[in-house]
């Protein structure tokens, strides 16, 4: 049996792409040189590596032991090329970034102009959504997300508590009922964001007590910027993340109803996600530490 770097770094290009078409755009070969390429491999080592199916290609085990193998062997020597850019060059790379529309545009925003302050040479790209399957699809290297269970093929960093709030102007309250349980949530004209392709829930917790109940808002936007202008003009009572509303609380332009509650529309905690088997550059590196040491501030 005969084996060499440059044949395990294929076969693992391969099942990462999941197909040889996929393999050959990124090596930028033919997909006729990368099936001769492969089996080769295969004849070498003796045993069949790939299932090949019409749409993809799957590890046998043997197939998934030198993937493992040679998924380290690569990781090192990015790792290696990268010790050697930063000595000549400084930090650099890029990280495409997946924030929430909500916590992102209100929170994160600043943290991360921060960060490009601090490492100027380091490309960062923001994409403002709340999906996940954007990190299965490969399209990002980091995303952070509110939920309460997240996928479990997924690397999972709790980063802080969220919670949401009800919540209205000032002048509202005083010339209207405000919700003193969670079902009274139903019964006010309801301002708060939308969740795609599914009812609109919140969860209410109050020590071992748990209701659940639907909602139907009167006014909903995932701008979060508009829902608190709309709370802000007195249209009804908000149902917003706490952290959108707590200077105005403080200030006495607003106020907070259901206090003994902990409501939750969309999860309960900031989390940070990333694939297993991805390696984490530098750059990503630097960055997910940024915002780990970031969120831990936040929120002490």
């Amino acid at each position: 049996m005969s084996l060499d770097a440059s044949s395990l770094l294929l076969l693992v290009d391969i099942l990462d792409a999941g197909n040889l078409s996929q393999a050959a755009r990124k090596r930028k070969m033919s997909r006729a040189n990368i099936s001769y390429h492969l089996n080769q491999l295969e004849k070498a080592v003796g045993l069949q590596l790939v299932r090949r199916t019409t749409r993809r290609i799957d590890p046998t085990e043997a197939g998934l032991k030198l993937y493992q193998h040679g998924r380290v062997i690569r990781d090192e020597l990015l790792a290696a090329q990268e010790s050697l850019t930063s000595l000549a060059e400084g930090l650099h790379g890029s990280v495409r970034l997946a924030v929430p529309t909500g916590f992102g545009q209100i929170v994160m925003s600043h943290w991360l102009i921060e960060f490009k302050r601090l490492y100027p040479s380091i490309v960062l790209e923001l994409v403002f959504d709340n999906r996940v399957d954007d990190l299965l699809r490969d399209e990002v290297d980091v995303a952070i997300r509110v939920m309460s269970e997240p996928p479990p093929s997924l690397v999972v960093r709790e980063l802080a508590p969220l919670c949401h709030v009800a919540c209205a102007s000032t002048a509202y309250a005083a010339h209207n009922r405000m919700p003193r349980t969670p079902e009274e949530l139903g019964e006010v004209p309801l301002i708060t964001s939308t969740v795609a392709h599914r009812e609109l829930r919140v969860s209410a917790y109050r020590g071992d007590e748990r209701r659940e109940v639907a909602l139907h808002p009167t006014l909903a936007s995932e701008n979060f910027q508009f829902l608190h202008e709309a709370i802000l003009a007195g249209l009804g009572v908000g149902l917003v993340p706490d952290y959108l509303v707590i200077e105005d609380v403080a200030a006495g332009r607003m106020v907070t109803a259901l206090d003994d509650w902990r409501l939750s529309i969309f999860g309960t905690h900031l989390l940070l996600l990333r694939m297993p088997d991805r390696y984490q550059t530098l750059a990503a590196r630097t960055l997910i530490d940024f915002i780990v040491a970031r969120a831990k501030a936040w929120r002490t």
